[in-house]
């Protein structure tokens, strides 16, 4: 069980890791612009959502980028050859997910579940979330569900809890629905409302990896179904091929029988470690081919002096003077075209002119111009 504790620790360090360079990356995503690549560029699901823009029109929507669907494609093989393996070991609003949980259970001695009545259909929103989110965002060629995402509105926190209410109250109000239901019932949102879980456990079910439970071996002491945040039966179960699985490997690191639970690639047996190891591998080394490459772009292009803008490039952290020189339009002009209230002075932040002027959101109004160019 030593090595086992190691492996539980280090995965527990690995999603620690990524959730403070993705918090970090949102912090100084907005105190230096787009130097810095944003949550929406980080998150694959963007790919997805940028997909029918992209094989149409040939353009990337709003705020997502060429490293963006890489990441996606890259998350796809991922699911095909280990599952939900990208929820389990990498993603890290999981990880904050997975400390809430670890907070609750320390608070309130046990794990909690949702009757299986309404645990079970309520499983089966996250698909809906998936087809709503990808539709819409096919439809309107932006990234419409960023005031309602949770993920969104975490990482950007760091402007302060009445600005993150101002642009994305709803995606607030989720955010703290998360981790409050995630201190109570394990990765909450994972499993009732991800719509990135949902497409990984699609995608997953041609993977040839799976847990087997060892029917001989086993000591029916539930450890394993105890232990899964998913709350699959592994106990009672063959094999776990369920959508649900996350890849954790929490039920075979907490196997106490030699031989019960093991992770099978096909026929093959692999380690817990080794698992991680590959889907490291797997994720990582593409992105460093591409980068060596220069086809992953996260950021936009660097303007260039003199360089005149269109309306589609005006950018979140530029002023409304700034940007109005950059596309050379009339102060006036520009107003009118990005339809500014007049009381917002110039020197306001295109994307904190709804701090200003309620209800006004830059991105919205920069696709719907865009469109009807």
């Amino acid at each position: 069980m030593g090595k086992n504790r190691f492996v539980i620790y280090f995965r527990r360090g690995l999603l620690a890791l990524f959730v403070v360079l993705i918090t970090a990356a949102g912090y100084l995503h907005q105190v230096g612009g787009e130097k810095i690549p944003s949550i929406h560029a980080l998150c694959p699901f963007g790919g997805l959502e940028s997909l029918y823009s992209l094989l149409t029109t040939e353009t990337f929507i709003s705020k997502i980028f060429s490293g963006t669907m890489i990441l996606f494609i890259i998350t796809m093989i991922l699911a095909i050859a280990l599952r939900k393996s990208f929820c389990g070991i990498l993603c890290p609003f999981g990880a904050i997910q997975e400390f809430f949980a670890w907070m609750g259970k320390k608070i309130f001695h046990r794990n909690f579940t949702v009757p299986q009545k309404l645990d079970q259909p309520l499983r089966y929103l996250k698909y809906l979330v998936l087809v709503i989110t990808v539709g819409y965002a096919w439809e309107t060629a932006g990234l419409w569900m960023a005031p309602y995402d949770p993920w969104a509105a975490y990482a950007h926190l760091s402007e302060g809890i009445p600005a993150v209410w101002r642009s994305s109250s709803v995606g607030l109000i989720l955010l703290v629905v998360t981790v409050v239901g995630s201190a109570i019932y394990d990765r909450f949102f994972c499993k009732y409302l991800c719509p990135m879980g949902a497409l990984n456990g699609i995608v997953g079910k041609i993977s040839p990896f799976k847990v087997v439970r060892n029917k001989e071996a086993c000591i029916h002491c539930d450890l394993c179904s105890d232990n899964c945040p998913a709350n699959i039966d592994v106990s009672h179960k063959k094999k776990v091929t369920s959508a649900e699985c996350f890849n954790c490997q929490a039920c075979v690191l907490n196997c106490p029988a030699m031989g019960a639970l093991e992770l099978k690639m096909g026929k093959k047996t692999v380690t817990p470690l080794v698992a991680i190891a590959l889907t490291l591998a797997l994720f990582f080394l593409p992105i460093f081919v591409t980068q060596s490459l220069g086809i992953y772009q996260m950021t936009p292009e660097k303007i260039r002096a003199g360089q005149t803008l269109g309306i589609g490039e005006v950018r979140g952290y530029m002023t409304i003077r700034e940007a109005s020189k950059a596309t050379k339009m009339d102060l006036n002009v520009f107003y009118q075209k990005f339809q500014i209230p007049e009381g917002v002075p110039p020197e306001t932040k295109m994307k904190e002119i709804g701090g200003k002027a309620p209800g006004y959101d830059f991105h919205k109004v920069k696709d719907e111009i865009s469109r009807l160019r």
